[in-house]
């Protein structure tokens, strides 16, 4: 079941550099929320508070304000953080299969931790596959290296073997920033599929993809959130004049 997300008064800071100044914003379940602004501008910094990514990265985060992922709030000290990553699963920029496994292994991996084996161990990879979009064209080389698929193809499997643990949430940064166009509008596809199941976060530099495939944008500048609306109202009608000098290329 998907999970809406509701982050407030969000802050983040990394030693002196303030990275994230009180962020309020909510994002629906089963909605895909883009958030954009330029480089260096706090997205992703925000996207990783949601699943505690920063716990694995860096020792000197500072996180103040609270994370809600349906009711579960992320920064509670009774907060599991291997649950809440397999609940909120991430895509990152570049497509990151595990190497040394094949790409059944790849997708079989997270499903035997249900101790799932044989026949239905088998069916569950094909499922995931499929709703990746991605079984027909690898249905014949199950057991070869993930690396021998297109930058696309990897992308497509990071996101079957996230299906395969049955999250509620997907956050996807950049998920397309190295891929074609054809491939691009294959992520695009598949997201805009996946919404009717899970919540989704994008962060993108791409505001034409922004506009493409979410419900909802949200516009960052500096760490501080500008403005968020629904995509449409955004994109024509922006409220904040920072925002309409962003959408013309004047910032950024």
């Amino acid at each position: 079941m998907a999970s809406p997300i509701h982050l407030e008064d969000l802050s983040v800071s990394f030693g002196r550099v303030q990275a994230v100044r009180n962020i309020t914003i909510s994002c629906g379940a089963k909605e895909i929320t883009a958030i954009i602004g330029p480089s260096g501008c706090g997205k992703t910094t925000l996207l990783r508070c949601i699943n505690r990514m920063h716990d694995l990265y860096t020792q000197n985060a500072v996180i103040s304000g609270k994370v809600l992922v349906g009711d579960n709030d992320v920064y509670s000290p009774q907060t599991d953080t291997v649950e809440l990553r397999r609940k909120v699963g991430m895509i990152f920029q570049k497509p990151n299969p595990f190497p040394h496994l094949s790409i059944y292994e790849n997708v079989a991996a997270g499903i035997r931790l249900h101790g799932m084996n044989g026949k239905r161990l088998a069916e569950q990879v094909e499922y995931n596959l499929q709703r990746a979009a991605l079984w027909e064209e690898v249905k014949d080389r199950l057991h070869c290296s993930p690396l021998q698929l297109s930058g696309g193809q990897q992308q497509r499997l990071c996101i079957a073997r996230a299906l395969a643990v049955e999250p509620e949430v997907f956050l996807m940064d950049e998920p397309c920033a190295s891929l074609d166009p054809i491939n691009t509008q294959r992520i695009e596809d598949l997201m805009l599929s996946l919404k009717k199941e899970f919540t989704i976060i994008i962060v993108t530099h791409n505001m034409q993809q922004a506009a493409r495939v979410s419900d909802r944008t949200a516009f960052i500048l500096q760490g501080e959130l500008v403005e968020v609306s629904a995509t449409s109202e955004l994109f024509l009608n922006a409220r904040d004049a920072r925002t309409e000098a962003y959408l013309a290329g004047k910032i950024g």
